[in-house]
Order: C-alpha cells, then sequence, then structure tokens
C-alpha cells in the first residue's frame, strides 16, 4: 500500500535510493542527504513483503516498517531520496521485484530520467573509496579517479542493484554508487564518502 503524504511540484528530479545493506551505507548515506537537505517524506510504501514486526519509537509508539520516499527543493537540483527500514527477505525473490518495481513506478510518475543507488562493498582489503557500476560502460567510467574504481565481475544485491536492472529495462539511466566496507558493523565512513560523492555528482548527471 502506498500512502501519499504530499504531492510536491518537482522539475526532472534526480531519484537517489539508500537502502538496509552491507555495513549499512546505504541507509546511513540517504539519512545523511535527507537531514542534509532538510528532505520532507512526502509517501510511505507498506507491504506484507516487509518482515512481521513494528517499529516503537522512544514515545514507546509503534508503526509498521516501511519504505520511505523524501524530496527537497533545496539542493542544486530536486531530489527524491528513497529509504527504507528494512528489505525483503533476501531469498524472496518475488518481493524484491514487486518493491522495486512500485519504488520505479513513482520515479516515472515524477519523471525522473537518473536514477543513484548508494550501498556497500564488502572489501576492506581494497586501496580505494568508492566502487561505481552503471547501466552503461561510458557511465561506469566517467567517474574513475584515485579512489573510484569500475566495479567488474560481481554482483550488487538486493534493492541496491535490482532498482538500476529494472531502471535500465524502463530507459531510466542510473548509477550505483558502493563505499568500501567490512560490511559487519554500522560503517558511517564508508556512507560519508558516498555521500559526499553522491552530493557531488548533483550537478553532473
Amino acid at each position: 500500500m502506498l500512502k501519499v503524504l504530499q504531492r510536491p511540484e518537482l522539475e526532472s528530479p534526480l531519484f537517489i535510493a539508500g537502502l538496509t545493506g552491507f555495513g549499512a551505507v546505504g541507509k546511513i548515506s540517504a539519512d545523511l542527504l535527507i537531514e542534509s537537505s532538510k528532505a520532507e517524506v512526502f509517501a510511505e510504501l507498506y507491504s506484507p513483503y516487509l518482515p512481521d514486526y513494528v517499529i516503537i519509537d522512544e514515545g514507546g509508539i509503534i508503526r509498521l516498517p516501511s519504505y520511505r520516499f523524501y524530496y527537497s527543493k533545496r539542493l542544486e537540483r530536486d531530489v527524491i531520496i528513497l529509504t527504507c527500514d528494512t528489505q525483503p527477505p533476501g531469498d524472496d525473490l518475488k518481493a524484491h521485484y514487486s518493491m522495486c518495481s512500485l519504488a520505479l513506478d513513482l520515479a516515472e510518475k515524477y519523471r525522473c530520467k537518473f536514477i543513484v543507488t548508494m550501498g556497500g562493498f564488502p572489501n576492506p582489503k581494497s586501496d580505494k573509496e568508492l566502487f561505481v557500476a552503471a547501466t552503461d560502460s561510458e557511465l561506469a567510467k566517467r567517474f574513475v579517479d584515485d579512489k573510484v574504481e569500475v566495479y567488474r565481475n560481481g554482483r550488487i544485491i538486493g534493492g541496491t542493484g535490482l532498482l538500476l536492472g529494472l531502471a535500465k529495462l524502463r530507459g531510466i539511466k542510473g548509477l550505483s554508487v558502493l563505499g568500501v566496507t567490512a560490511g559487519l558493523m554500522e560503517d558511517h565512513k564508508a556512507a560519508f564518502s558516498v555521500f559526499r560523492f553522491v552530493s557531488r555528482l548533483l550537478s553532473e548527471v
């Protein structure tokens, strides 16, 4: 169920997704973007594909886990930021496809032409800070420098990768930005590297 809280007027927004995953890098990066841009939540996606528990805040108030969509008009361009409390179980392929498809439906409704996903890359021995993968080779190579390398011959698990794969089928270009992490605990350093990279990206795509 998609619960719409408000209907913002946005001009060709960039769609940015930071979901739960390795080192919580995507989620923390999204939270940093939301806080720094004073983004406001405008839609919430609830689904039986998400786990069967409720989340309790510091006041003892419960809520269902959800995917949440924020918007901001305070950056160099309009953005939609997607984040979540949790993703569906890893082995529930139908659930992942369904949730990502619903998220992309909303992105298309707002005429998003480019999508960025943020996540963690569990490779602590790497001398790079970030790895990137994209919907085409030229886009992937465009951002390579001494700290950023193209991610080759691997997989991006969960919504971080699937959103891009499904977006490509819809003719939407996109980039995945992965912060190098040990992947075991929340990695704020890796998340800040991703956040900083995506912040610079806003005026370039």
